[in-house]
C-alpha cells in the first residue's frame, strides 16, 4: 500500500526578497529570484566575464547619454521575478533608476550570455521576459559563436527570431544603428 504525500511550494514574492537581502540572510551576488524562487546563478567563466565587458563597453559608446546600460543589475518583472540579466538597455532616466528597478516598460534590450546555461535561458528567461513584454532579447552563445535576437513578445514567447553568427549584423533597437555581431566577439 503506498501513501499519497501532498507536498506544497511556498513561493517567494519580490518584497520578501528584498527583506531578505535588508536582514543579511541572502549572498549579495550569485542569486537572481526567478518565479518565486532564489537561483544560484553558474559561475562566471573569463571568456563571459570578457563578453559582458566588451558587450558594455561598446553599447555604453554608442548609447551615451541615449539609453543606459546596465550590467548584471535587477531588473523588476513582477511580483515573484527579479532577474539580473547580463546587459539591460533601459530607457534613458537622468537618476539611473536610484528609487526604483526598473520595470518592463523601461527595458529597450536585454541580453543574456551565455556558455553553459544557453538552455535554461532559452527554456526559463525567454519566456519570462516575453510574458513581461520585454520588445527584445538577445541570447548570446559562446559556444556557437551566434546570437539569437528575439522580438516581438505575444505571450510567454517572442513571434520573430533571426540567428546572427559572429560575421553578421545587429541593429541596436534605440538608434536602429547597425553593429558588428564580430564587435561583440
Amino acid at each position: 500500500m503506498s501513501t499519497s504525500v501532498q507536498v506544497s511550494k511556498r513561493l517567494i514574492t519580490v518584497s520578501d526578497y528584498h527583506k531578505m537581502g535588508e536582514a543579511g540572510i541572502l549572498p549579495e551576488k550569485g542569486i537572481e529570484l526567478i518565479n518565486g524562487e532564489i537561483i544560484e546563478m553558474s559561475p562566471i567563466g573569463s571568456r563571459h566575464a570578457a563578453m559582458v565587458d566588451k558587450t558594455s563597453n561598446l553599447l555604453t559608446h554608442l548609447l551615451f547619454r541615449k539609453a543606459i546600460v546596465r550590467v548584471q543589475n535587477p531588473i523588476g518583472i513582477n511580483h515573484i521575478s527579479e532577474p539580473e540579466p547580463d546587459i539591460a538597455i533601459l530607457k534613458y532616466q537622468s537618476d539611473f533608476y536610484k528609487n526604483k528597478h526598473p520595470q518592463p516598460e523601461d527595458v529597450l534590450l536585454v541580453i543574456e550570455i551565455a556558455d553553459t546555461t544557453v538552455a535554461y535561458d532559452r527554456e526559463v528567461k525567454l519566456p519570462l521576459y516575453a510574458e513581461a513584454g520585454i520588445r527584445e532579447y538577445w541570447l548570446v552563445n559562446l559556444k556557437k559563436e551566434q546570437i539569437e535576437v528575439h522580438t516581438e513578445p505575444v505571450g510567454n514567447d517572442y513571434q520573430s527570431r533571426k540567428l546572427v553568427n559572429k560575421n553578421g549584423d545587429l541593429t541596436l533597437p534605440i538608434t536602429s544603428e547597425t553593429i558588428s555581431a564580430q564587435d561583440l566577439f
